[in-house]
């Protein structure tokens, strides 16, 4: 190694995590469909979208699913995505985001994004990685006063986050620690589908998607 790559700073290197473990019974409680399976109106389905917008950023995306759901696996496989199937998914949301992290733990820092939001801005997630590689160790996007998914962390809190429990996520961590507000114009981060009109829906409202 030369005197100049040995002096030539760390690259900071972001990675996403796609949390695609959730069995989506509000959609159809009969379980019969997987809404991240279902087309949106552009064609791709609801968690392809959701992982292409990611991976227009940034270099690795971890996806997150149930180890039942091969055909979900299969095609965020052909989109790009990095696959792991957690076994414990149905413990909770912090289950696949602490089994995603154990996937990337070698990244600077990661942004974790919900499959069921696939109308999440590439600027927004752009807006995010800056923010990151700018110093923030928690970072969220904010449209209109209000914040949204998804969510940056700094590997400062990588312990905090392998710690999590149950289903809400970081959540524990956004009203526990200072966080960097990102303004963006982008409806998309408080827009999931949660129920089959949430496909057809304009973009134009207030999804229950905040944090």
């Amino acid at each position: 190694m030369s005197i100049a790559e040995r002096e030539r700073p760390h690259a900071m290197t972001t990675a996403g995590i796609l949390l695609a473990g959730g069995r989506g019974k509000r959609f159809d409680p009969a379980g019969m469909k997987d809404k991240l399976q279902q087309a949106l109106p552009g064609g791709d389905t609801v968690a392809v979208a959701a992982a292409r917008n990611m991976l227009s950023v940034l270099p690795m995306v971890v996806a997150v699913v149930r180890r039942d759901n091969e055909g979900l696996a299969s095609s965020l496989r052909q989109a790009g995505c990095m696959v792991s199937c957690c076994d414990t998914s149905d413990q909770g949301m912090a289950a696949s985001l602490i089994h995603g992290l154990s996937q990337a733990a070698d990244a600077d820092a990661w942004i974790i994004a919900l499959a069921d939001m696939p109308y999440v801005g590439v600027a927004t997630i752009r807006a995010l990685h800056d923010a990151l590689a700018n110093g923030a160790d928690i970072a969220v996007p904010v449209w209109k006063g209000r914040r949204g998914n998804p969510a940056g962390f700094g590997r400062r809190h990588l312990d905090a986050l392998l710690h999590l429990r149950g289903d809400e996520g970081a959540r524990s961590l956004l009203k526990a620690w200072p966080v960097v507000e990102v303004p963006v114009n982008d409806p998309g981060i408080r827009r999931d589908i949660d129920t089959p009109h949430d496909l057809l829906a304009n973009g134009d409202y207030d999804a229950s998607a905040s944090q």
